[in-house]
């Protein structure tokens, strides 16, 4: 048995391996509703043999999409939707994520595949929100200041979001405080200009954060685990460091949260990330043994060796892919046999055996 394939319970939860597909945008719902796309992209990964399927950045509201094509959950008919997803990837022994997320200053643009920069809304964009009036980049929207209505409306979101994504099936909740998005925009000093009590110092600037995962910790079942998304530096001066990332993770580990998704980046539009093969998993490295807390790799993991010596020695409890499951549906299949695990294909692959 490879480190890579041993199994890891998490409340109660049990993933058959350490192979998560990263939440990747698809860009491909209409009023955030998922379309066969998303049963075939997901679904695949599933029949590929990864253990944790989490699905994309979903809005907890229409004005926390990236783009007007962004995946939402923030009605019972979207929940609804979800459940056909979920049940495929259960009945393929993967579990179901759910990654729930703000794009906050980063909202209202175009998807990439259609264009770059502000989505006008008379082009069928709208008001987006941040912590102050800072713009990402000078072709990104001029931000609404929020109000503490505003934050408070943020909060109820993400605590109905989570209720509909139990509705529709999905086994983890990962909430998205990376890349830039809305709540990484109150955490970095670079974004956050606030005179109040969300602004300033760093328990201020993490208030919004802690205030989210307590509200979502109260209202899921105990065996449900609770990821957090977070950006383990800005790579740029005066914004978040490693260690802010390790004092926050202290105080996520105690509010409720189960495992770090320790990623980088994606608040500041010109930040200079020396990206490589596996770039990030020191910071998970760090997180995981200072902190005491499981966490995850993510980032430029290709190899089955790679990964497999990533949880080998303890840089992190899983993997997660992105671009190379983009690649490969069926990497964690072809991990097993590079690592000569024994694995098992469905029954209607098995003659490929």
């Amino acid at each position: 048995m490879s480190n890579l394939f041993s199994p890891l319970k998490i409340r109660g939860v049990e993933l058959k391996n350490r192979i998560a597909v990263s939440p990747m945008c698809q860009y491909s719902s209409v009023n955030g509703m998922p379309s066969d796309w998303h049963l075939v992209h997901l679904g695949s990964r599933a029949v590929g043999g990864a253990a944790l399927i989490i699905q994309e950045a979903t809005a907890v509201s229409p004005e926390g999409r990236i783009s007007p094509d962004d995946a939402g959950i923030w009605s019972d008919e979207h929940a609804e939707a979800y459940k056909r997803i979920t049940e495929f990837l259960k009945s393929q022994n993967a579990v179901p994520g759910i990654q729930l997320a703000h794009a906050g200053r980063k909202a209202s643009t175009y998807s990439p595949f259609k264009g770059s920069g502000e989505v006008k809304p008379e082009d069928g964009g709208w008001l987006t929100y941040g912590p102050s009036p800072k713009p990402f980049s000078e072709n990104y929207p001029v931000p609404k200041e929020m109000t503490k209505q505003d934050i408070d409306k943020v909060i109820y979101d993400f605590i109905k979001a989570s209720e509909r994504s139990l509705d529709a099936g999905y086994k983890v909740i990962e909430l998205h405080f990376a890349h830039g998005y809305l709540i990484h925009e109150f955490l970095s000093p670079l974004s956050n200009n606030r005179k109040d009590e969300y602004g300033g110092s760093f328990e201020n600037r993490c208030r919004l954060l802690l205030e989210i995962i307590t509200a979502v910790r109260n209202i899921i079942p105990d065996n449900i685990p609770l990821f957090a998304r977070i950006s383990s530096t800005d790579w740029t001066e005066g914004g978040v460091t490693i260690e802010d990332s390790l004092k926050l993770t202290a105080m996520m580990k105690e509010a409720g949260i189960d495992l770090v998704d320790c990623s980088s980046g994606g608040n500041v539009h010109k930040a200079n990330i020396p990206v490589g093969p596996g770039y990030q998993v020191a910071f998970s490295e760090r997180i995981k043994k200072e902190a005491d807390i499981l966490t995850g790799a993510v980032g430029l993991i290709t190899l089955p060796e790679q990964a497999d010596e990533i949880i080998k020695t303890g840089q992190a409890d899983i993997v997660l892919l992105a671009r190379e499951m983009l690649r490969d549906p069926y990497w964690a299949l072809h991990a097993a046999k590079k690592l000569n695990v024994n694995y098992e294909l469905p029954k209607q692959y098995e003659r490929a055996k």
